[in-house]
């Protein structure tokens, strides 16, 4: 019975609410939600100043160069910092957490990704993020919005959604199954460019990944920076191969953008799905891997 209760409790707020088992909500539902305490609304920005000169009111800001990294290891933040982290911001066990950004969404995704890595697996996307809230003239504020300290309780960390530096070397080399998807621009791709420009993370070595597809993640979205329909997306990805019936491992140069991409293949697609986050500044950077660089440009420090 206890165990029932709780079910009970948040089946009767989900048909309430009106939100849906879809990972996205759209920016209609989440203003009239605004003073709604069971909802809690985070911003990730690629820019996270931003939120100072207005954000969608009630929300609390997360800085992903510092809130969501280990800050002495390339890695994200520890259960521990991150847990303290979001119930500072009021985040408690039942809650239903908005997140969204700048950018079409790309480090909100992240961040859904880095709790999806925790067990927060029903975390929503706010559909547009921030450009379409904006544009729709829906309200903002500069006003902090303090916080009671929530009880939100993460899980052991845990690599299902991840994948690592050796796992796609597996791949690459043919000892393991799965599809990689390069979501980065064709340039980046066909190794034209490093890195997109004014990026400080570089590697060595230009190109993809022997084996990878080429998906960037702008034809997913809409020109609002909506996600594309299931059914679009379902295309998409077919055309280059990609159904679903074998796992698939997303990345691109620092793991943010190959996140948007994650989202849509696991959370809207269904998918089996893993970022990579250690992505091209990683594999790029190592000694002894497969490269495949159509273009022949060579790194010389520029």
């Amino acid at each position: 019975m206890s165990l029932a209760r709780p079910l009970i409790a948040a089946l009767l707020y989900l048909a309430a609410s009106g939100l849906q088992a879809s990972p996205l909500v759209d920016s209609a539902w989440l203003e009239k939600h605004l003073h709604d305490d069971k909802v809690k609304i985070l911003e990730i920005s690629v820019v996270p100043e931003q939120f100072d000169f207005g954000h969608i009111p009630g929300a609390h800001n997360l800085d992903w160069h510092t809130d969501l990294v280990d800050p002495l290891r390339r890695d994200i933040a520890s259960r521990d910092a991150l847990q303290a982290l979001l119930r500072k911001a009021g985040v408690s066990r039942g809650d239903t957490l908005v997140l969204y950004g700048d950018n079409h969404n790309w480090f909100a995704a992240w961040g859904v990704w880095v709790l999806e890595t925790y067990g927060l697996g029903d975390v929503k996307l706010l559909d547009g993020g921030r450009v379409k809230w904006e544009a729709e003239g829906r309200p903002l504020t500069r006003e902090a919005r303090p916080a009671e300290p929530g009880d939100l309780a993460l899980s052991p960390l845990s690599e299902t959604h991840r994948a690592r530096l050796a796992d796609v070397v597996a791949i690459a080399e043919g000892k393991a199954p799965g599809k990689l998807v390069d979501i980065r621009s064709p340039a980046e791709y066909q190794g034209q460019v490093i890195a997109p420009p004014g990026s400080t993370e570089l590697s060595m070595r230009a190109g993809h990944i022997p084996g990878a597809v080429n998906v960037p993640w702008g034809e997913l979205v809409n020109e609002d920076g909506t996600f594309k329909s299931v059914d679009e997306l379902r295309r998409i990805y077919q055309a280059v191969g990609i159904d679903g019936s074998t796992p698939i491992v997303t990345y691109c140069r620092i793991g943010e953008r190959s996140s948007h991409s994650w989202f849509a293949l696991a959370r809207l697609l269904g998918y089996p799905t893993r970022n990579y986050d250690g992505s091209w500044t990683e594999y790029g950077n190592a000694v002894g891997v497969p490269i495949d660089n159509p273009s022949g440009q060579v790194w010389r420090g520029l």
